[in-house]
């Protein structure tokens, strides 16, 4: 299945059921593109000891930092370490507003203790000294949450480095859903089959996955837990059970079935029982997702002649529409603080990712490429997941909400789609 014809999974998934009535090994590699506005000029230096360290923790909190797009990464000298005294005159001229310096050392149980201090060179002062102590397992998350709190500490704002992403891996007729670091390192596989897996969305503790599976020969909605691997059967009802999408609250998912015939929205308690009609039209509704206060939900409809995002009533009710730019938009997001919207619209055979102010800002199209997909925000708002095609290859990609900076995370061998980022906590 062609990267092409994913950007409309959902849409052409309630459209054809309308008619019809274990550790991962992959690695990623992260080339980062383009230049942010006013970014902080920051410097990470080589942390003491990290060679013999199963995981490069510095090189990992520099690229988490270049990742985010708010910093400059500027050279640092080995040598020093957290105990090292601040030398402001040799710092001068280096063009490095804050210095992050630290030290990896492994205690005699076996773990490792990362530790870190952070200087504000301008004004010779304190900002950070912590003591991470992690198995050697977890060194690589240890060290995504350094960079959480340097990120917060300078910016103000959390960090979402040690948050996860979820996203649906093919190799050749293999399907396999993966649960990865917030950079796309380590992980698991939480499900591997030959039939398509679709639609991974996160629940808001970040402790389960819905997603649908085909491995029924049709279109069924599967929650599992992801420590343990235990997974439930939600709705498979007659027809088509799509696009899932948990409740602020977690205690209900709005899907939609195509049970009685056209393709409706409906919610149903996530442990599964009866579902609950929202939509009632002659069109497709699908693709729906509730907005942070758990209030509306936005969904993709055609009852317009093509398909638009529009909102409702978390409950059911009139619907509004939402994009006007445009003749095809679907896949809505909403970021964490309910002000943005992403979506994927058509511009010509193109598709691409939109960002829209909802308060009344116009759309701008933040990529440069022509498949886009599947747009999912960080937990911080901050950073949008997305899937594309590039070199011939499907990867996943992140970017600032300006399109200024972008990650592409890349592997050797799978196609990567259907991204989701994950919430705080894990």
């Amino acid at each position: 299945m062609p990267l092409s014809s994913w950007p409309r999974r959902r849409f052409v998934a309630a459209l054809t059921a309308a008619a019809a009535a274990g550790p991962a090994a992959a690695q990623f590699r992260v080339e980062i593109t383009g230049i942010g506005a006013n970014q902080i000029p920051v410097a990470v230096a080589p942390f003491r000891d990290e060679a013999v360290a199963p995981v490069p923790v510095s090189a990992v909190i520099r690229a988490d930092l270049q990742r985010s797009g708010v910093f400059r990464l500027v050279d640092a000298p080995a040598g020093l370490d957290e105990r090292s005294p601040l030398a402001l005159d040799a710092w001068r001229g280096k063009g490095a507003d804050a210095l992050a310096v630290g030290s990896v050392t492994r205690l005699a149980d076996g773990r490792w203790d990362v530790r870190v201090k952070l200087w504000d060179l301008v004004k010779g002062t304190e900002l950070l000294a912590q003591s991470h102590v992690a198995q050697a397992g977890d060194l690589r998350l240890a060290a995504h949450r350094v960079a959480d709190a340097i990120y917060e500490r300078l910016t103000g704002e959390r960090g979402v480095f040690a948050t996860r992403i979820a996203y649906v891996a093919k190799t050749g007729n293999r399907y396999t859903l993966h649960v990865t670091d917030a950079d796309g390192e380590g992980g698991q596989i939480a499900l591997a089959s030959a039939d398509p897996i679709i639609s991974p969305a996160w629940s808001p503790d970040g402790k389960a996955l819905a997603y649908v599976s085909f491995e029924g020969q049709k279109a069924a909605v599967w929650v599992q837990d992801v420590a343990s691997g235990q997974r439930r059967l939600i709705a498979n009802f007659r027809g088509s059970n799509s696009a899932p999408a948990f409740s602020p609250d977690g205690r209900e998912l709005a899907l939609t079935l195509s049970r009685d015939a056209v393709a409706q929205l409906y919610r149903i308690p996530r442990e599964g029982g009866t579902p609950r009609r929202l939509t009632t039209s002659n069109a497709i509704d699908t693709e729906p997702v509730f907005t942070p206060d758990g209030r509306q939900i936005y969904f993709v409809s055609d009852r317009g002649g093509g398909p638009q995002i529009y909102r409702m009533p978390a409950g059911g009710g009139a619907a509004e529409r939402v994009t006007f730019s445009g003749s095809y938009n679907i896949s809505p997001a909403i970021s964490p603080d309910g002000k943005w919207l992403a979506y994927i619209t058509r511009q010509g055979n193109a598709f691409r990712l939109m960002v829209q102010d909802l308060a009344g800002g116009t759309p701008a199209a933040i990529t440069d490429t022509a498949d886009d997909e599947s747009p999912s925000f960080a937990a911080n708002g901050k950073l949008i997941v997305y899937a594309t095609r590039s070199q011939g290859r499907d990867v996943l990609m992140t970017t600032t909400l300006d399109g200024r900076v972008k990650t592409r995370l890349l592997t050797s061998g799978a196609d990567m789609r259907e991204p989701a980022w994950g919430p705080y906590g894990r």
